[in-house]
């Protein structure tokens, strides 16, 4: 009846991560996690949902307890090939 009232459904859309320095990260990424005490991580990515594994530990924490409140990027630094 009230149709312009109901929400519309959000399609699971998987979202673009980005290092605390705004370098976007993708799946397969080796990391630096700044919480959690993880070390250095991998970004795995589930269906429609990242998480970071620990290398020496194998601790998994998901994305979202991940994102820096002030700038809404991860809390990570992406480790680059030397």
């Amino acid at each position: 009846m009230f149709s312009i009232f109901r929400k519309k459904k959000e399609e699971d859309a998987i979202p673009q991560l980005l290092d605390l320095h705004g370098q976007p990260i993708e799946a397969g990424d080796v990391v630096t996690s700044l919480r959690y005490d993880l070390g250095d991580c991998t970004l795995e990515l589930e269906e429609t949902q990242y998480f970071y594994r620990s290398i020496t530990s194998g601790q998994r924490v998901s994305y979202v307890k991940m994102v820096d409140a002030v700038t809404g990027h991860q809390k990570v630094l992406k480790k680059t090939e030397e």
